[in-house]
């Protein structure tokens, strides 16, 4: 038989003698040099739990103790235990307590005359991987919770199939204005138009034909202050405590798209200066240099002459006119433009 050459630090806690001694020897047959400590009492398994803290691999319990027994024992010890896998060793086969005890986070309920070494060894083992999976989990579940509420960026949880709320994050509640319970009574319809709420139905069609694929979209929601946000969403479909849903990231893009609008307005302004300078500026400006040769004709007649610098002052005026025009219109496109930084 191969034997374990992992040094296991384990807890027994057993008022029985004759019981400890089996264990031990069961302990010894499958693992090398298992580091074996023995309490005979509630108490005692506390003390050394505050004494060696997470420092034990693994604890296994007889359920009658002087000092306490059963379903107490078994609470009051795993609120001490500090995550360590604990297993049950009982001498009573009660089938409905054995299901009970595990409900309550035993990791294993192994009857005492059914224990072999073989039996005891596998338990410790699959107990202590259970212990690292579900460590894993909560990491896993943490890192999750901790890029979800600690996200500068409005998140939710939707179910898709009601389209009610399952989780939001702070930056959500900011934004839109709802509290956390008021967005769990709610779906996602709340925070869309009327006129929109086609455009959702026909969005989580696609997205239910297409479960396993993101996507993105730009809609617009409605604050609870009734104020119409335009958002781009990021969607992703996940597994939800048990329910098919989506993960949500929202960027609200309103002001970005009002600055686009008005670098878009000022090019239009832009353009139509550009026109003005190329053919309005051109007719006056023509007229001038045709008359200034004919007034330096020494020829002319002064009559002639007059009548040509009337023709002048008027081409003059009408080209201070347009230039004052141009000038307006640079002025108020360069005051109507937005700073970027502003949004």
């Amino acid at each position: 038989m191969v034997s374990d050459d992992i040094k296991y630090h384990i807890l027994v806690v057993e008022d029985n003698e004759g019981d400890f001694v089996l264990v031990e020897d069961l302990l010894f047959e499958r693992i090398n040099a298992p580091v074996i400590h023995h309490a005979i009492t509630y108490k005692e398994a506390c003390s050394f739990l505050v004494k060696s803290r997470a420092k034990f691999d693994v604890i296994l319990l007889d359920l009658s103790l002087p000092d306490k027994t059963g379903e107490v024992l078994i609470k009051e010890l795993l609120d001490r235990c500090f995550n360590i896998p604990l297993i049950v060793l009982t001498g009573y086969a009660d089938f409905a307590f054995g299901v009970k005890s595990l409900s309550l986070g035993v990791s294993d309920y192994i009857l005492k005359e059914e224990l072999t070494s073989t039996l005891l060894y596998k338990s410790i083992v699959y107990s202590l991987e259970r212990k690292k999976a579900i460590s894993t989990l909560e990491a896993s579940e943490k890192k999750y919770s901790d890029l979800f509420n600690l996200s500068p960026l409005p998140m939710w949880v939707i179910d898709v199939d009601t389209m009610r709320f399952l989780n939001v994050n702070e930056a959500t509640i900011k934004h839109y204005g709802y509290s956390y319970e008021e967005f769990l009574n709610m779906k996602l319809n709340d925070i869309r138009p009327e006129d929109e709420i086609p455009h959702l139905i026909n969005a989580l069609v696609e997205d239910r034909q297409s479960q396993d694929d993101p996507s993105q979209r730009t809609m617009t929601h409605r604050l609870k202050s009734g104020e119409l946000r335009s958002v781009d969403i990021q969607i992703a479909p996940i597994i939800y405590k048990g329910s098919n849903a989506n993960i949500v990231i929202a960027t609200d893009i309103t002001d970005n798209l009002s600055y686009i609008q008005a670098i878009e307005d000022q090019n239009l302004k832009l353009k139509e200066i550009s026109w003005m300078q190329s053919h309005v500026i051109r007719a006056p400006l023509s007229r001038i240099m045709g008359l200034i040769p004919l007034i330096k004709n020494e020829g002319a007649f002064e009559e002639d002459k007059d009548k040509m610098l009337d023709f002048l002052t008027q081409s003059a005026e009408e080209l201070d006119e347009v230039i004052k025009s141009i000038t307006d219109k640079s002025c108020k496109a360069d005051y109507e433009l937005p700073r970027k930084d502003a949004y």
